[in-house]
This record gives structure tokens, sequence and C-alpha cells, in this order.
């Protein structure tokens, strides 16, 4: 049960992260604040991979193209789902948008049926309650002068993009090396970041050099979202590499009351009580789909 902690943990660090990057968004907008994630937090990953190596004993990676195939997949649903997820965040809040990426608790159950996981009664049950609460709080209405039907939309695509990335990243850490889930967590995290920084540096020197240009001048700004990242994912992935994507991802759910005090702390952000009550839904909903 080492993985719940680790998962706590990951959860507190991913809030940190999610709060600097919104404050990039903008000035870079989506993708380059997606980058930042990811190039910023590449020298880290690399650092706590050494350390791994240096303090562990020793290892037997299989470098097989399975490898590499899932950590291909999982970082490019993982990019896709950052940049949905903080578009998300601004067309709604800090806290809304937390919520809305939460539906990849139950969804990653649902992916993981294609690695032979059973889905059983009350993990339906859960689905339907989370369901439910994300389509009462992204039915259109106004909050701050806005539209947040389809922040929900985007929510839910940020959703299904985690679900895809965190089976991908646990098979990725399985394939790699089962015997040593720290070391196969962190190589497969290193290995992700690389592949997605040049990915979408490129893209964005060709598509929006601008952003880019932002990204680097504000590196100050981007060197603590780059450190949250990796601790985050650092974590998530060690957490993958012990236990299933759903149970992971329910226990992660700590995210949403500590999302909800950052965004009045930083934001000055507010929640409804009506919201309150149906965060409290989706909470019991998405520990049944991953807990049941």
């Amino acid at each position: 049960m080492f993985w719940i902690p680790i998962t706590v943990g990951a959860a507190a660090l991913q809030v940190a992260r999610n709060a600097f990057q919104r404050g990039l968004l903008t000035q870079a907008g989506p993708w380059g604040a997606t980058l930042v994630r990811f190039l910023f937090g590449l020298p880290f990953a690399a650092v706590f991979l050494a350390l791994t190596v240096w303090l562990g004993g020793p290892v037997s990676p299989r470098w097989g193209g399975g490898f590499w195939l899932a950590c291909a997949a999982g970082g490019a649903a993982q990019m896709v789902a950052t940049a949905a997820m903080l578009v998300s965040m601004r067309r709604s809040s800090f806290a809304l948008g937390t919520v809305f990426q939460q539906s990849s608790i139950p969804l990653a159950g649902l992916v993981g049926l294609a690695f032979g996981e059973p889905l059983h009664a009350l993990k339906w049950l859960g689905l339907a309650l989370v369901t439910a609460g994300l389509v009462v709080l992204g039915w259109p209405r106004r909050l701050a002068g806005e539209k947040i039907g389809s922040a929900a939309l985007l929510g839910l695509a940020a959703g299904t993009g985690f679900a895809l990335s965190s089976n991908a990243f646990r098979q990725a850490a399985l394939g790699l090396d089962a015997g040593a889930p720290v070391f196969a967590a962190l190589a497969t995290l290193l290995v992700v970041q690389a592949m997605q920084s040049a990915v979408l540096a490129a893209w964005l020197a060709i598509r929006n050099p601008a952003a880019l240009v932002t990204v680097v001048a504000r590196w100050r700004e981007s060197l603590p979202a780059g450190f949250f990242g990796a601790a985050a994912s650092g974590l998530w992935f060690t957490a993958f590499a012990l236990s299933p994507a759903g149970p992971v991802r329910a226990v992660g759910v700590v995210e949403m009351p500590i999302a909800a005090l950052a965004g009045r702390r930083l934001f000055a952000e507010r929640l409804a009580p009506w919201q309150i009550l149906v965060l409290v839904q989706i909470a019991a909903g998405v520990c049944l789909a991953a807990l049941g």
C-alpha cells in the first residue's frame, strides 16, 4: 500500500504545477504553457533518475519496442490532455478545471479493461455518479461572464487523455523493469518528457515561434512549474508502476479539495454551495469507480 502516500504527494505537487502553468497561459498560450511542464521538468527528471541509479541496486531494463511505443502513445495523450485542462481552467475556474479532468479516474478503469482488469458493478455505479456530476457542473450557464459548457467538454477531453496516458505509462514501466518500479518509473518519465519536449518545441518553432520565445524568456517563472511537474510526474509514474491506474487515480481525488483551496488563495475564486455538493458526489463516484 506504499503507493497511497506516493499518490497523495503526487496530487499535491500537481496542484502546485497547475497553478504555475495557469499563470503562464495568457502570455504563452495553452501549448506554450504545456511545453513549460515538459521542457523545464526534463533536467529535474534526469537528476531524479541519476539519484535513483546511484542510491539503488542493479537493474535490468528491457528497452524493447513495446516500451518505446507505450512512451510515445502516453506522451502524446498527456500533451493534448494538459493543453485541454489548462484551457478548461481558463474558461471556468482553477478548481472546476481540476474537477472536469478528474473524469480520467473512471475512464482509466475503462481503459484498463484492455489490459484484463474487470469492471464490477460498483465501478459502473461510480461511473454514473461521476458522469452525472460532470453534466451538472458543465451544463451551460454563466460563470464570471462565460459559459462553462465548453470548459466541461475540454475537461472531459483532458480526462480521456490522462486516462490513456496513465495506462500507457504503467505498461511502459512494467515492460521496462517490473522488479525495480522506482527506476522503471523515473526512466519512463525521462524518456517521455524528452519526447514531449522535442515534439512540442519543434511544433511551436514552426507554428507559433512567439510562444516559444515567451517560454524561454520567462524561464524564472517556468522553472518552478518544471520542478513541480517533474516531481509530481515522478511520483505518479511510481504509483502507476506499483498499482493499476484506476485505484491510483481514485486516491488522487484528494487533488480536488487542494485545488479548491489553491484557487481561493491564489486566484480569489469561490465555489457556490451547490458546486461543493456536486464535488462531494463526484468524489464518492470516482472512489467507487476505481476502488469498487
